[in-house]
Formats: structure tokens, sequence, C-alpha cells
């Protein structure tokens, strides 16, 4: 029965977008996948897709799969640009991991017009600026 599975939260995990340091690259941003837990997870699987509309023309990305063996204790990972031309469409990145026997997945929605200077935040391990999702 659906009320035996236990339903564990995901906590400590986050997805932030951050402006690249080199100003001849500033129509690409970098996406990662931070674990803020004392412990390792391993399988991550994220699944990254932008969906909406761009002058009034439906869009759709390709949906990318990325697979990490492990990701450490209080670190971070790359997971992949993206062009700043997609932050007026919402972006979503859908990830799953096992830690402690268990699989545990979470969707992380970027809206429309969420990417942006006045949604940034300090992000931890990098020293950088960006939008981050807990």
């Amino acid at each position: 029965m659906k009320k035996d599975i236990p339903q564990h939260k995901v906590e400590d995990l986050a997805i932030a977008i951050v402006p690249r340091e080199d100003p001849m690259e500033q129509d690409l941003w970098d996406t990662y996948i931070l674990n803020l837990r004392d412990a390792a997870i391993k399988s991550v699987l994220v699944n990254s897709r932008g969906y909406g509309e761009i002058d009034g023309e439906p869009i759709k990305t390709t949906i990318l799969r990325h697979f990490f063996e492990e990701i450490g204790p209080m670190s971070l990972h790359q997971i992949e640009p993206i062009q700043t031309k997609l932050f007026g469409i919402t972006n979503e990145y859908w990830v799953s991991f096992q830690y402690k026997d268990y699989m545990y997945d979470k969707k992380y929605v970027f809206v429309k017009g969420s990417i942006d200077q006045m949604h940034f935040t300090e992000i931890p391990f990098l020293k950088r600026k960006g939008v981050m999702i807990k």
C-alpha cells in the first residue's frame, strides 16, 4: 500500500545557475548541483529541460540527462552550461539520487524570468553570486 512506503523529503541539495566570470562568455551561464549534506550522495541523475514561449512561439528544449556516480559531501558539481536566451522560458531540473539505501527525487523549477540579478544570492563553495533553489 502507498501508506506503507516511507516518504523521505529531499533536504540539503540545491541547483544553482551562475554567470561565467569571463566577460567574453556573458551569453553562457553554468548550472551546478550542490550537495550540502555531510555525506556523499550516489547514482545522481539530473534531467534538464526548458519549455515556454518566446515571442509567441512555443519553445521546448531537448531533454538532457546527466549521470554522476557520486557527489561528495559539502561539494558541488557542474551540470551543464545554459544560454541566457533560455531565461525567458521555464527551466526544469529533475534530480534523483541514492542516499543511505533510499532513492530520493526532487524537481527544481526556475520559472520564466526568475534567473535574474535581482534574485542573486551567494552560492556556497563557489564564492560567486547566482540564482539558487534549495
